[in-house]
C-alpha cells in the first residue's frame, strides 16, 4: 500500500445518514492505517484548503457520528463547470492535493457531486499525478443512475410515509367539521421516488394518499381538481401527496417561483403544496391545509431506515476498499438481487455512467391515471423503509447527537482568490 492522505468531503443536500458513511470511511481507513482529512464544506474547503484533521476525534466520536445527522464536516452546492470552463479552480484544487500529499478523494453526494469527482480523477491523470477518485452516493431523491438506491433515500421515504399516514389520521377526524383537503409537498425536482414513496402508507382504493403528483407525469389543473372532488365525495376527505417539481404538459414548474437558478443551475421552486390549496379553495370552495416539510423529510435521524443507515455504512467502507485497490473514476453502488426476501450487495461502477445521468420513476412504477403508485413500486420500495436504526436518547429524553471538534489541519498554500 503506498504512502498517501484521503480526503474526504461532502456535497449538495445532507441526509439522515451521510454521516453515517462519513463514520464508515473514517473508521475503515483507520483499520487501513491511513490518514483522513475532510474538506469543510464540500469542494469549497478544498479550494480554500480549509481542510479538517479528523485523527483529533476519538474512536468514541466516530461511533457518535454514525447516528448523527446533518453534515459533520459541512456541505455545499457548489458545481464546477468543464476542465477547461474552470481550469483555475482544478489547477487549485491539485495544488492542495498535492501539498498535503492526498492520494485518495472520496466525494459524497449526488449527481452534480459524480461529475466533480470524474473530472477531477480525469485532470490528475491528465497532469500525471497518482490520485484516485470515488464518488460516494448520496441522495434523498434517489436519481443517480445505476444504483439501485441512493443512501439517503429510505430514511426521507420512511418519514414521507409516517408522517403522511399520521397525518391522515388527523384529517379524517376532522373532515366533518373542518379541513377536507390536506396537501403535503415532497422534494423531488425531476423524478418522484419521495413522493411515490408517500404510497406505502395506505393499500386500499380509499386510503391516503388518495392522489399522488408526480413530475414523470404532466400537470393537468382540471383532471387534479376533478379527483379530489370525486375523493372527498366518496372518502369524506382527500389526502394529496405533491412532489416539488411536478410541471405543466409544456415544461413549465407549477411551483416555479421566479427566483431564478440556484448554484448548481437549478431553478427556484416556490411551494408546489401552497399552490395546490390555493387552487383547491378557489375552484372547489373545500377547507384546505397544506405541509412543506423541507429540511425535516432529510433530516429526521429519528425516523431512519434501519436497511439505509446500513447501506450508508457500507457504500462508505466500500468506497475505501475500492480506492486502496486503486479503482479510479469508480463508484459503490447497491445491487438487489432479490426483493422477497430483500438482499443487496455492493458493486462499482463507472462514473462515467452515473455523472450527468438522472434516474426517474419508470411507466411500471406509475398508476395507469397517473396518480398513484402501482405494485411493482411498492415491491421496489418497501424494503427500503424497512426497520429502525438505533439511536441512543439522553436523560432530557432527546437523541445524542455528536458534535466534532473539526480540528484544521496548518495551510501551506496562499490563499484562494477564486
Amino acid at each position: 500500500m503506498r504512502n498517501g492522505t484521503l480526503l474526504y468531503a461532502q456535497s449538495g443536500g445532507v441526509t439522515a445518514v451521510i454521516n453515517a458513511t462519513a463514520a464508515a470511511v473514517i473508521e475503515q481507513a483507520r483499520a487501513k492505517g491511513i490518514k483522513v482529512l475532510a474538506a469543510r464544506n464540500g469542494i469549497l474547503g478544498a479550494l480554500r484548503e480549509e481542510l479538517i484533521d479528523t485523527s483529533k476525534e476519538s474512536a468514541a466520536a466516530i461511533r457518535a457520528l454514525a447516528h448523527t445527522p446533518g453534515g459533520a464536516f459541512g456541505s455545499c452546492r457548489v458545481k464546477l463547470k468543464s476542465l477547461d470552463a474552470d481550469r483555475a479552480r482544478y489547477d487549485r484544487l491539485l495544488e492542495v492535493l498535492r501539498a498535503h500529499d492526498v492520494r485518495w478523494f472520496l466525494y459524497n453526494g449526488g449527481n452534480d457531486s459524480a461529475d466533480t469527482a470524474l473530472k477531477v480523477s480525469q485532470l490528475a491523470k491528465a497532469s500525471g499525478y497518482d490520485l484516485t477518485c470515488i464518488g460516494v452516493p448520496k441522495t434523498i431523491d434517489n436519481d443517480l443512475a445505476v444504483t439501485d438506491t441512493c443512501p439517503g433515500f429510505g430514511s426521507a421515504a420512511k418519514y414521507t410515509a409516517v408522517s403522511v399516514r399520521e397525518a391522515a389520521l388527523d384529517v379524517a377526524a376532522m373532515a366533518e367539521t373542518s379541513t377536507r383537503v390536506f396537501i403535503y409537498e415532497a422534494m423531488g425536482r425531476h423524478a418522484g421516488w419521495l413522493a411515490a414513496a408517500a404510497g406505502l402508507a395506505g393499500t386500499g382504493e380509499d386510503d391516503a394518499p388518495h392522489i399522488i403528483l408526480l413530475p414523470e407525469r404532466a400537470y393537468d389543473e382540471a383532471a387534479f381538481l376533478a379527483k379530489v372532488k370525486a375523493v372527498v365525495a366518496r372518502v369524506g376527505y382527500c389526502v394529496v401527496v405533491a412532489s416539488e417539481g411536478i410541471a405543466t404538459a409544456d415544461g413549465r414548474f407549477v411551483a416555479d417561483a421566479g427566483g431564478g437558478k440556484d448554484s448548481f443551475g437549478h431553478s427556484q421552486l416556490g411551494g408546489v403544496a401552497a399552490h395546490l390549496a390555493g387552487r383547491v379553495k378557489d375552484q372547489l370552495g373545500l377547507k384546505v391545509h397544506w405541509a412543506l416539510p423541507d429540511y425535516l423529510q432529510r433530516s429526521a435521524r429519528h425516523l431512519a431506515s434501519k436497511t439505509d443507515w446500513e447501506q450508508a455504512q457500507a457504500v462508505g467502507k466500500a468506497a475505501v476498499q475500492l480506492a486502496l485497490k486503486g479503482q479510479n473514476g469508480v463508484m459503490p453502488v447497491i445491487v438487489r438481487s432479490s426483493d422477497a426476501p430483500y438482499r443487496w450487495k455492493i458493486e462499482a461502477a463507472p462514473l462515467s455512467k452515473i455523472a450527468n445521468h438522472e434516474k426517474k420513476m419508470p411507466a411500471s412504477f406509475i398508476r395507469r391515471d397517473g396518480f398513484g403508485i402501482t405494485a411493482k413500486a411498492r415491491a421496489y420500495l418497501s424494503p427500503l423503509i424497512k426497520g429502525e436504526a438505533p439511536l441512543p436518547y439522553g436523560a432530557d429524553g432527546l437523541p445524542k447527537y455528536v458534535t466534532l471538534k473539526n480540528v484544521a489541519v496548518k495551510q501551506k498554500l496562499p490563499a484562494f482568490e477564486g
